[in-house]
């Protein structure tokens, strides 16, 4: 890197104030990774509906937002819906981020409670348990274990993608370290430190879901 002056002090002087980015951050991918997990479950189970109509909406659900990139559908939600109701930046990226999400983690469970077999459902018939009982005592546990590495990904992604949300001017991570290089012109330490940062949500992330697999262990498909 010719000419670049290496001053790993910006590191220690700044490292509060991008703690702050980064407790921002994982605030925001929290509350955004519960709402994308109940409306992908919803919308998952939706598509695997015997009722036309709930099959309909929730594969139209999936087929929209997929179709639609992270940063402009954050803007549909910040500037247009934001023209009729008023929506703080902050509650705009929880929803775009969750909404958006959503359908993905809908693809996902969908995937995992049509892999389940038959059989399984044949015997939750067979004990007299009904629909309801049958997806939520016997498919559901068993998709779950199935989907678990799947809903990892997709969150930890989730958490990269959050980064986008400052393009409606949410001080999280990446804009805070933006505007410290601004200030610095340090940018391979600010960015290496914020790297860092990424790396340690997304492996905690990657731990947790772990800890998860190792408790759905007992379920077998």
């Amino acid at each position: 890197m010719s000419g670049y002056d290496f001053d790993w002090s910006v590191v220690i002087k700044y490292f509060p104030v991008l703690l702050r980015g980064l407790k921002m951050t994982l605030f925001i991918s929290f509350l955004a990774t519960l709402l994308g997990i109940s409306i992908g479950l919803l919308a998952g189970l939706g598509r695997v509906s015997k009722f036309k109509i709930l099959n309909i909406i929730s594969s139209l659900y999936v087929q929209i937002i997929r179709g639609i990139p992270l940063l402009v559908f954050l803007l549909y939600i910040y500037f247009g819906f934001g023209s009729f109701i008023d929506v703080s930046a902050l509650v705009a990226a929880i929803i775009g981020l969750g909404v958006f999400s959503g359908a993905y983690v809908a693809e996902i469970v969908r995937g995992g409670i049509e892999s389940i077999q038959k059989g399984q459902w044949e015997a939750a018939q067979s004990i007299g348990l009904n629909y309801s009982q049958q997806m939520r005592l016997i498919i559901l546990p068993q998709a779950l274990r199935a989907i678990l590495p799947a809903l990892a990904g997709q969150f930890i992604i989730l958490i990269k993608d959050s980064s986008l949300v400052s393009v409606i001017s949410i001080v999280e991570l990446t804009l805070i370290s933006k505007n410290v290089v601004v200030r610095t012109f340090q940018a391979f330490e600010i960015w290496t430190l914020t790297a860092a940062f990424y790396l340690f949500l997304t492996y905690s992330l990657s731990r947790f879901v772990k800890v998860l697999e190792d408790r759905y262990k007992s379920f077998s498909m």
